[in-house]
């Protein structure tokens, strides 16, 4: 396992464990109706019951992390020719299908990782947001947005691997 994956798969492991931590702790000092949604003002529009919020994201939470890793672990059974990739039928020779298989495996834990921290930073924005302890505003959190943004660039960005041509690894011959 190289040290890319190996990261991947931390992250991965880490934002599920954030999520699910971000999760009941938000759970135990949401009020029973939460704001979620804010006019321009700032003001709270629309208010969602706490259960059913808990529900909601713990749906969208095993969504993520069950479908698209389970998607993930099918890469290895599907011939490289359906994947949508530049150099296609160079990719697919035998000799560079590990590294395509790495390269896909790790692009999906990504989506899966970012999108996990993406919500984790959010519950904890909706937390603070509701709570009286706190006076801070929804606009306070905006930079939830811009990692959001960031994180959605640097996962669509992450195939661009693909555009170079794979060259064989050379083997220690030690």
């Amino acid at each position: 396992m190289k040290i890319g994956t190996f990261s991947i798969k931390v992250w991965r492991w880490f934002s599920m464990l954030f999520v699910i931590g971000s999760l009941m702790w938000t759970y135990s000092v949401f009020p029973e109706q939460v704001a979620v949604d804010f006019a321009a003002s700032g003001l709270a529009e629309i208010y969602v019951n706490k259960e059913h919020l808990f529900y909601i994201i713990m749906g969208f939470f095993i969504l993520n992390n069950v479908v698209i890793s389970a998607f993930a672990k099918r890469i290895p059974k599907i011939e490289a020719s359906h994947f949508p990739i530049p150099n296609r039928k160079i990719w697919a020779l035998p000799q560079y299908r590990p590294l395509l298989n790495e390269h896909l495996i790790n692009w999906l834990f990504c989506i899966v990782a970012g999108i996990n921290t993406v919500i984790g930073f959010s519950l904890l924005a909706l937390a603070t947001i509701n709570s009286n302890q706190f006076k801070l505003s929804v606009f306070d959190f905006v930079w939830v947005s811009y990692l959001g943004l960031a994180l959605l660039l640097l996962i669509f960005l992450f195939p661009l691997r693909f555009l170079k041509t794979p060259t064989p690894e050379e083997e220690d011959t030690y």
